[in-house]
């Protein structure tokens, strides 16, 4: 397995939403491609959000602990409506950050293909990093990895995902008492929110399951990014063992880094918009 930095018109021309943090609370980003083996060997490209002065081989993340944001049926690295770029640049500025891989895939859609690149991320995280826990987050198609990696790895010790499918994530059930966050938008024509009720029961009553629906939201849940964004933050840095004071909640976790009429064009830039994924 290696790794090594990509170019990409994003990372040199896109947005940088940590530019608004303070200057103490400021993140590096650096482009990956990772190379995976399993057959159709290949590269996989990211973008990973590292605290200030986090060094290689020493993991400094509360708990050993890193996310890994993965994006829908078309891949990507911003995610929807862009969360991704503002969740991982929130949780690496913080006093303690947690390190946030922005993931795309080989094979976008491909679930087999695409649970690979999920593990071999994380391998090259432990191996690079000493990080040993993941939280795993995925939008739309992006709950067939998350669940299914979930189900089988112990390292993984929470799951969030935004307007997922059922195809394919069957996992959850043996995510408990491993917490599961679901955020689903009442009015996503792409996949219905009962996906996401589904899943909800599927995982059972044995441990911290959420269910969040927004009333009239669409599946990338554009009426309601900030709040998504806010919720899921929370989520991966409870999993974390992190408590974030209320000085950090406003100033980092609830602050705007990005505008409401970049988001989608940011999608557009990251290619989560190509293939079969829709905002609607």
């Amino acid at each position: 397995m290696t790794t090594t930095t990509t170019k990409t018109s994003l990372s040199e021309d896109g947005p940088k939403p940590a530019e608004k943090l303070p200057a103490t609370q400021r993140c590096r980003v650096e482009p990956l491609k990772i190379e995976v083996q399993d057959g159709p060997n290949g590269f996989v490209p990211g973008f990973l959000h590292l605290p200030t002065g986090f060094a290689k081989g020493l993991a400094t993340s509360p708990n050993q602990t890193a996310a890994i944001l993965l994006s829908g049926a078309g891949g990507g690295v911003v995610g929807p409506s862009s969360m991704y770029l503002s969740i991982a640049d929130k949780l690496a500025s913080l006093a303690n950050g947690i390190p946030c891989l922005r993931l795309d895939y080989r094979y976008p859609a491909r679930n087999r293909y695409c649970v690979r690149d999920v593990f071999t991320a994380m391998d090259l995280l432990q191996d690079m990093y000493g990080l040993r826990r993941f939280v795993l987050v995925g939008w739309s198609f992006g709950g067939a990895p998350v669940f299914t990696a979930g189900g089988t790895d112990e390292r993984v010790v929470g799951c969030a995902t935004v307007a997922s499918q059922t195809a394919e994530t069957e996992g959850i059930k043996r995510l408990s008492p491993r917490p599961v966050l679901l955020l689903h938008g009442t009015g996503d024509k792409t996949l219905s929110p009962s996906c996401s009720q589904r899943l909800y029961d599927w995982y059972g009553t044995q441990g911290d399951r959420t269910l969040r629906l927004f009333d009239g939201d669409d599946h990338a849940l554009t009426r309601n990014a900030e709040k998504a964004e806010i919720l899921i933050s929370r989520f991966i840095a409870t999993c974390a063992g992190l408590k974030v004071d209320e000085m950090e909640q406003k100033r980092v976790l609830e602050s705007k880094l990005l505008e409401d009429g970049d988001r989608i064009e940011n999608m557009r830039k990251g290619g989560d918009l190509t293939g079969q994924e829709h905002l609607e």
